[in-house]
């Protein structure tokens, strides 16, 4: 049997990869701790899983729920940013729930390209931004993400004919992988970039409340312009530890949303209603969680940036987000660092080249691990250097 050129072209996804990597480790008999995934290990809140129990038993919630997400759902959605950033949206037009935000990312291809279009995506960037644009037979532009911009692209570099070629572009602030917060007028100079050459910016912001020094993440919605030319995907997962609940959204341009809608009707039976009253609970009720979780992992960057700096690595502390972005020692590769670590003190870290091309040289350790695993993880990965 033959299958379709996009499978042979479409990479094995990275994190599917490190769980194969975890589990032949564990076969041998190893005891393997995994700073991978940024999967929270903390529970959700207890407020917000009584509401799903609640919401479980009533039997109307057993049945199809609305493809664009429940009226008091959306209108939470717009409560929250006009409380969180002054962003006013209409929860009609320009809010739509999603089944966690990995689904929207990459099926708003389906929605704003054609086969055979460019998309500009980020350079080390989370991967669902390149597998999607593979499925959808969209041609990848790569927008390097460079320590000596602090991470930030420079739209200054882009060819003119590929910048005039794409139809949409990707923007990840607070970043993954590299934890790097967005420079000062990144927003306004990506919004007069995509006017000028007609591209939808699409920005993807699920780190927006995981910050620490004072720092304050903002919306790319608060930019004069932005909900002309683009849209922000955000989702419950990292706020409120709700990775396994999938509940996700998507807002801002209202034709950008409406067109994601009609993709989204024809491929998904939207989300379970329990999960949607459990996901207004979280929005609306006590952000003592969200607060709680802040501590905890400015905690473990601080021993994770401490541990790595007394033994030579130039690790910078990031100002948000769940990982640190880690050069690796001279004399390593990311990938030969990575496979190092994970054969002489069994510690599963991502390689950064994993992200893109311009990863090479960094690995990504990820917050999401219990403070003492954390730290034998930590006096591992000091022993075997």
């Amino acid at each position: 049997m033959e299958f379709s050129k996009r499978i042979s072209s479409l990479p094995p996804y990275l994190f599917a990869e490190i769980d194969k990597k975890i589990e032949e480790k564990k076969a041998q008999g190893c005891d393997v701790i995994s700073l991978g995934i940024g999967d929270p290990v903390e529970p959700t809140p207890k407020h917000i899983i009584e509401k799903l129990a609640e919401e479980a038993q009533n039997t109307e919630n057993h049945r199809y729920p609305s493809y664009y997400g429940m009226p008091q759902l959306r209108k939470s959605i717009a409560d929250f940013y006009k409380r969180r950033f002054s962003v006013d949206l209409d929860p009609d037009k320009e809010v739509l729930p999603l089944i966690g935000s990995k689904e929207g990312l990459a099926h708003i291809y389906l929605a704003l390209c054609d086969e055979g279009d460019t998309a500009l995506i980020p350079d080390p960037g989370y991967p669902v931004y390149q597998t999607g644009a593979i499925i959808a037979g969209v041609k990848r532009e790569l927008m390097p993400l460079l320590d000596e911009n602090k991470f930030n692209p420079d739209f200054s570099t882009i060819d003119e004919n590929i910048a005039r070629q794409a139809k949409l572009m990707w923007l990840c602030y607070p970043n993954n992988p590299t934890g790097a917060i967005a420079k000062d007028n990144l927003f306004e100079e990506a919004i007069r970039f995509a006017k000028k050459n007609d591209i939808a910016i699409c920005h993807d912001n699920p780190y927006s409340e995981i910050t620490f020094d004072g720092y304050i993440a903002p919306s790319f919605l608060q930019y004069e312009g932005a909900k002309d030319m683009g849209i922000e995907f955000n989702s419950l997962s990292k706020t409120y530890n709700m990775t396994g609940w999938r509940i996700g959204y998507v807002v801002g341009n209202a034709r950008i949303i409406e067109a994601l809608g009609r993709v989204k009707t024809n491929v998904d039976s939207g989300i379970f209603n329990a999960v949607q009253l459990a996901g207004i609970e979280a929005l609306n009720g006590s952000q003592e969680s969200v607060e709680e979780m802040r501590k905890i992992y400015k905690k473990r960057r601080d021993m994770v940036v401490s541990t790595l700096k007394d033994i030579g690595l130039a690790v910078e502390e990031p100002k948000a987000t769940i990982y640190v972005w880690v050069p690796v020692p001279e004399g390593y590769t990311s990938e030969s660092f990575a496979t190092h670590i994970l054969e002489k003190a069994s510690v599963v870290v991502p390689p950064g080249n994993a992200y893109g091309p311009s990863g090479e040289g960094f690995i990504r350790i990820s917050l999401t691990t219990k403070d003492d695993r954390l730290e034998e993880a930590l006096k591992r990965i000091k022993e075997c250097l």
